[in-house]
C-alpha cells in the first residue's frame, strides 16, 4: 500500500509538471515506475501465497514471479547507477557542460536500462540460468542452489553477480565518494565566505537525497544477498525458513522508501503534494462554520 500510494504520488507530480522536469529527474520517475511495477505485478501473488501457506499457481506463476522480480530489481539497480553517474558528471562539470545531459540523452539511457534488465530477466527462459522457489516456499527467484550443481547455473549466477550487482554497486560508491570529495574541496574554498551560495546548498541537498536513495536500496537488498549467497555455498535446508523469509520481505520494502525521502528533501515535491490535495478536494474548509453545521456528513467524508 505504501509503495503504490507513495510512488503514484511521485508519478502524478511528475505528470503535472512534466514540462518543468529536468533531465536527471526522469531517472527518478523511472525508479518510481520500477517500484510500482514490482508492487503491482508481484506483491498480490506473494500475499495470497502467504495466506495459503503454500505457493499458488504452480511452475508457471513461479517463473512469472521470479522474472518480474529480477526485471524490476535489475532496472532499479541500473537506474540508481545511472543517477550516481549523472550526479557525478553534473557536480564535476561546468554549467555549460552539465546542460549537455539533455532529456533525449536520459530517455535513451532509460531505454537501454529497460532493455538490459529485460535481457537478463529472459535469459533463464532461453536456457541460461534457472528460476525456482525460495526455501520458505511462498516466493520465487533465481535458483541459487544451481551454482554448484550445474555449470549453466554457475556461469549465469557469476555473470549476473558481477554485471548486475558488483559493478553497479562499485560505480555508485565510487561516484558518490568522488562527489563527496568535490563538495569537500568546494566548501574549503568558500569557508572564509560568510554565506554559502544557494547553488552549493542545493547541490549538497540533491546529492544527499541521491545518496540516501541508493543507501536505502542497497541496505534493503544486502540481507537478501547474504542469504542467497549462503544458499550458494551451503544447503538451503541449513537455514530456518524465517531466516530466509525476513531478508526477502526486507528487500521488497525497498520500493516504499523513496517517496518519503523525496518528501523530506524536496520542497518542490512537498508543494506539488499540497497542490494535489487541493485539486482532489482532500482539504476541509474547517473555518466554514455554516458548511460544517449544515452538512456534517459531507465534512466527515471530506476529512
Amino acid at each position: 500500500i505504501l509503495t503504490i500510494l507513495g510512488n503514484s504520488v511521485v508519478l502524478a507530480t511528475a505528470v503535472k509538471r512534466s514540462s518543468l522536469l529536468k533531465s536527471p529527474e526522469l531517472l527518478t520517475v523511472n525508479l518510481a515506475v520500477a517500484d510500482i511495477g514490482m508492487a503491482i505485478s508481484m506483491y498480490p501473488l506473494a500475499i495470497a501465497s502467504a495466506w495459503n501457506h503454500a505457493w499458488l499457481g504452480g511452475d508457471a506463476s513461479c517463473i512469472y514471479y521470479a522474472l518480474m522480480g529480477f526485471l524490476f530489481a535489475v532496472c532499479s539497480m541500473m537506474t540508481l547507477c545511472a543517477m550516481a553517474v549523472i550526479r557525478f558528471l553534473v557536480t564535476n562539470s561546468s554549467k555549460s557542460n552539465s546542460n549537455k545531459i539533455t532529456k533525449n540523452t536520459v530517455r535513451i539511457l532509460i531505454t537501454f536500462i529497460w532493455l538490459y534488465s529485460l535481457l537478463w530477466a529472459i535469459l533463464p527462459l532461453v536456457g541460461w540460468g534457472y528460476y525456482g522457489p525460495e526455501p520458505f516456499g511462498i516466493s520465487c527467484t533465481i535458483a541459487w542452489s544451481k551454482f554448484h550443481s550445474s555449470s549453466n547455473g554457475f556461469s549465469f549466477i557469476l555473470s549476473m553477480f558481477l554485471l548486475c550487482t558488483v559493478l553497479p554497486a562499485l560505480t555508485i560508491v565510487a561516484c558518490y565518494l568522488g562527489i563527496a570529495w568535490k563538495v569537500h574541496k568546494a566548501y574549503q574554498e568558500i569557508q572564509n565566505i560568510d554565506r554559502i551560495p544557494n547553488a552549493a546548498k542545493l547541490e549538497k541537498k540533491l546529492t544527499l537525497m541521491a545518496v540516501l536513495i541508493s543507501v536505502g536500496f542497497l541496505s534493503s537488498w544486502t540481507p537478501y544477498a547474504a542469504a542467497s549467497f549462503w544458499s550458494i555455498f551451503n544447503s538451503s535446508d541449513s537455514l530456518q525458513p524465517i531466516v530466509t523469509l525476513l531478508p526477502c520481505l526486507f528487500a521488497k520494502s525497498s520500493t516504499a522508501y523513496n517517496p518519503f525521502i523525496y518528501y523530506i528533501f524536496s520542497k518542490t515535491f512537498r508543494r506539488e503534494i499540497k497542490q494535489l490535495q487541493c485539486c482532489c478536494g482532500w482539504r476541509v474548509h474547517f473555518f466554514s462554520t455554516n458548511n460544517s453545521a449544515e452538512n456534517p456528513v459531507s465534512m466527515m467524508w471530506s476529512g
